[in-house]
């Protein structure tokens, strides 16, 4: 069953760069999907789309039969509180603390008056504790999040997304500067919250290794243009000289992540 469906959407810049030129696809709820692509091929740009960080300049995208594009305030917040979103530098308010920067996910559930001043239920520090569990850093609850690794602020900024209670993962290269072996924590992570929870999850990736491995459909986007979508399994060196424009070495491409 479908959860969300772009039709021919297209974003030209006020530069007159096209990043997304007539882009049309349909997923289906709790699919593990990876966009790749070059630098500058579209991906951040599609997937900001969806929950309107970016306007798009025509097309439509509807998330769970509601118009995001047409959405304006009250409707687009709840819109996005489905959607959780998770991003290369990790958006965590440094000088506070884990907990903290995850009760942010609740925000929406509230008034702001009672946010602003963290007067957040029991429930909310309940369901806080719960997704640092889930991506095993539970026990840095009340660190600073400046003294966490870089992988330890990405799970964090996960735990944040979960605390949303979200239908959609968003994942805008969230292991772009991670080092090999944190990479592969934190996409075990994904795929493990995909799986147990069901949540239906979208994922920028430069590497295409990663796509390939943990991905259950890769989408493959050329100049803006959708140039691939189909099941990881079926990906070929043909495709990928599509997708990448010219055939490139393995390691150009996939990149060096060390699975053990």
């Amino acid at each position: 069953m479908s959860i969300l469906e772009i039709n021919h959407i297209s974003k030209i810049y006020p530069n007159g760069v096209k990043a997304l030129d007539d882009v049309s696809l349909s997923i289906d709820k709790g699919e593990f999907v990876s966009i790749i692509g070059l630098s500058g091929a579209g991906k951040s740009t599609l997937l900001r789309s969806i929950n309107k960080m970016i306007e798009v300049t025509e097309g439509e995208i509807f998330f769970e039969g509601k118009d995001v594009v047409a959405a304006k305030g009250k409707e687009l917040r709840m819109i996005r509180r489905d959607m959780g979103m998770i991003f290369q530098s990790f958006n965590l308010v440094k000088r506070s603390k884990v907990i903290t920067n995850v009760l942010a996910g609740r925000i929406s559930y509230h008034p702001a008056w009672k946010t602003f001043l963290g007067l957040y239920p029991e429930a909310d520090k309940q369901i806080a504790y719960k997704a640092l569990d889930r991506v095993n850093i539970l026990e840095k609850a009340y660190s600073r999040a400046d003294e966490l690794s870089g992988g330890q602020m990405q799970r964090v900024a996960i735990a944040r997304s979960l605390a949303q209670e979200p239908k959609l993962l968003l994942a805008d290269e969230p292991v772009a500067s991670l080092d090999p072996l944190t990479t592969i924590q934190v996409m075990d992570d994904l795929r493990r919250i995909n799986r147990e929870l069901g949540i239906t999850t979208l994922v920028n990736l430069h590497h295409v290794d990663l796509a390939l491995k943990y991905s259950n459909r890769v989408i493959g986007l050329q100049a803006g243009k959708l140039v691939y979508d189909g099941p990881a399994s079926e990906v070929t060196d043909e495709i990928l000289e599509q997708i990448y424009g010219r055939a490139l070495l393995s390691s150009e491409i996939l990149g060096d992540v060390d699975e053990n």
